[in-house]
């Protein structure tokens, strides 16, 4: 299957060099390109792509609020916005997640590194620059301004299969990884992974790690 993706940039030559790097990649496409947050809105719902590569610092509308409101648009459910920015600080990470990204990563990332990126958060699944990551979650749950509502249960609702699921993704574990850890196939800690998203009613598994480490399944410093 292709991805079909939307580049978000107010620099032309950046987008064009995005535009070469997925292009060259056999499973995605570039599908429209937009130079402002607004921009990307729009092109967003018209061209309903994939997943959206979308940098913060933009005129007329930063990333972020675009972000916020392809998120919100529910004819949007299915659109996942990938943040890429040159300013790696944990004010623009905690506010890209809160916005509705399910993932971040700095400009500096390697092309082959940008291209998994994309088919990781395309794949649903959640996607953040290493170096932040345990930072970012220390602040999460330091902030009482940037708790993220998740619309469905709470982990009391899973299984203990399931906990111990939500837990490892909480780590940053992916499908392989998990399956691994826990003696599974990669189809079944995938089809864990799902289930436990319709049982709590999260977006993506970003929502999946506030949820962990907010119930207390995961605390700081264990990552």
């Amino acid at each position: 299957m292709t991805i079909r993706v939307l580049l978000a940039d107010d620099q032309t030559l950046v987008r064009a060099a995005f535009a070469m790097l997925v292009e060259s990649a056999r499973d995605m496409e570039v599908v429209g390109e937009a130079g402002s947050g607004r921009e990307a809105v729009g092109a967003a719902r018209e061209v309903r792509p994939d997943l959206v590569v979308m940098d913060i610092r933009m005129p007329d509308l930063d990333g972020i609020e675009a972000t916020r409101l392809i998120a919100a648009d529910e004819e949007l459910a299915g659109v996942r916005v990938l943040v890429l920015t040159t300013y790696d600080t944990d004010e623009n990470i905690v506010e890209a997640l809160r916005a509705g990204a399910s993932g971040f990563l700095v400009k500096d990332t390697r092309p082959a590194e940008l291209l998994d990126a994309i088919r990781t958060v395309a794949a649903g699944e959640a996607l953040l620059s290493p170096g932040p990551t345990a930072r970012l979650i220390e602040r999460f749950l330091r902030s009482p301004s940037v708790p993220l509502p998740v619309p469905g249960g709470g982990p009391e609702c899973l299984s203990d299969r399931e906990r111990e699921v939500l837990a490892l993704v909480a780590r940053g574990l992916n499908n392989t990884e998990i399956a691994e850890a826990l003696g599974l196939s990669p189809l079944t800690a995938k089809t864990h992974v799902s289930r436990i998203m319709g049982k709590l009613g999260a977006r993506d598994r970003a929502q999946l790690v506030i949820v962990a480490y907010e119930s207390g399944m995961v605390t700081p410093g264990t990552l």
